[in-house]
């Protein structure tokens, strides 16, 4: 057993690893706290090298004591060099972690849900429950619905249908609330300690955020266990930034990488209290209203931010907040030159991108790791009005050479004004 127990972020207190989430002493956030002299002397790179590509792969590292109940057909998602984009940005080591592909919702939630479900399990939870944006609810369905245990989810009243729709066809009971996000969260806290059902995201948090790693581990080992010069992801609770940072630190500890990356925190304008923070020098964050289309990172309230500042800061990254525009231009861009479809927490990380290489913070030899968190058939309003039908004709050869020809004369037409 690798798994020591938990410990308070804040003042190191020590508490088993039962279900416990919040420090008695100075009611700080507790983590999950591992025996890694032993994780060295029993896991070896070649043997892992042998066993399935998921997220299970990496169990010493990860707070279960037993099978994980799900999540066997989750991670181990393509890290793709990007060629074509790198080139139209300058940069040619580029790489997009696609956890748009993930399994079995097509986001990164299914990493921490896995992890979640399978550790509540363990603790004796019977019910789950979440509070989301969308992509953990998706998630939280599927993977309690495959392990026969029932769920509850809570949501904004205004996130995308499609999410909505995701849950639902897994069967769980989905309560949307008139409110923001944090909004929800709040009451999900009150409705956990009342009816005693396992919250993923608030009386699991510990084990929960450990699923988050999994995306870093994935990297390492994707590149030949070696780190990037530089990984950019989208930030909205706080859950992912920190933890990726861990699993780059754990490999280090156990000596099969080298390398220290700079990790830099994407956020949208209309929600952007973690860069505001980096950017003022700000110990403390000051929550805001989210407004922005970018729903999925949609959090004003992050309950991990202060660790998020921590991480970026000691890693020698930053904070970019990119528009709304900027956002959906970005899934254009990906689009076209790559064939991806991102969800517009995906084009938030690569806009902070070419923000940061448009101001010299990536070089041109730079290698680094753009996340993509989310698909973007889950969000497809959000490019509502951006896109159209070119044409609309009678099933007609006559009528299509028609118009064919036209287009091509306006081509031309454009070129020779470009000329």
């Amino acid at each position: 057993m690798f798994l020591k127990g938990l410990k308070c972020k804040e003042c190191s207190a020590e508490y088993p690893a039962d279900r416990s989430y919040m420090c008695m002493k100075c009611l700080g956030p507790l983590e999950v706290d591992y025996d890694y002299d032993r994780i060295k002397d029993s896991l070896d790179k070649k043997e892992m090298a042998e066993r399935p590509f998921n997220v299970w792969r990496f169990r010493e590292l990860l707070p279960v004591e037993g099978e994980g109940v799900t999540g066997h057909h989750s991670g181990w998602t393509p890290l793709l060099r990007a060629k074509r984009l790198g080139e139209y940005l300058g940069i040619s080591k580029l790489y997009l972690k696609d956890d748009s592909t993930n399994r079995p919702t097509l986001s990164y939630k299914d990493r921490v849900v896995s992890i979640a479900v399978s550790r509540g399990v363990e603790l004796g939870f019977e019910t789950f429950a979440c509070a989301s944006t969308g992509n953990l609810g998706n998630a939280v369905s599927a993977h309690c619905a495959a392990a026969g245990k029932p769920c509850l989810i809570f949501v904004p009243h205004d996130i995308e249908k499609a999410k909505i729709i995701g849950s639902l066809m897994c069967g769980p009971q989905l309560v949307a609330l008139k409110g923001n996000y944090d909004q929800v969260n709040r009451l999900c806290a009150q409705i956990g300690d009342e009816y005693g059902w396992g919250f993923v995201n608030v009386n699991l948090r510990p084990y929960y955020t450990e699923g988050a790693k999994t995306l870093g581990y994935e990297i390492a080992e994707q590149l030949g266990w070696k780190l990037p010069d530089h990984i950019v992801l989208p930030t909205a609770g706080g859950t992912l930034l920190p933890k990726v940072a861990k699993a780059f630190s754990e490999l280090t500890q156990l000596g099969w990488v080298e390398g220290e990356p700079r990790v830099h925190c994407a956020q949208a304008e209309g929600c952007a209290p973690i860069v505001r923070a980096l950017k003022e020098g700000l110990e403390e964050i000051q929550p805001v209203k989210p407004s922005t289309l970018a729903k999925s990172i949609a959090i004003g309230d992050p309950a991990d931010g202060p660790y998020v500042l921590q991480a970026v800061r000691e890693s020698g990254g930053s904070g970019v907040a990119v528009s709304d525009e900027e956002i959906l231009s970005a899934m254009e861009l990906l689009a076209r030159k790559e064939g991806l479809l991102c969800e517009p927490a995906g084009g938030t990380t690569l806009a902070s991108t070419m923000r940061l290489i448009e101001e010299g913070v990536i070089k041109s030899d730079h290698s680094v790791v753009v996340a993509l968190t989310g698909h973007a058939y889950k969000a497809l309003d959000a490019m509502e009005g951006r896109t159209k039908v070119h044409a609309v004709l009678q099933p007609n050869i006559r009528v299509f050479k028609e118009w064919y020809a036209q287009q091509e004369r306006s081509q031309d037409q454009v070129r020779v004004v470009s000329v």
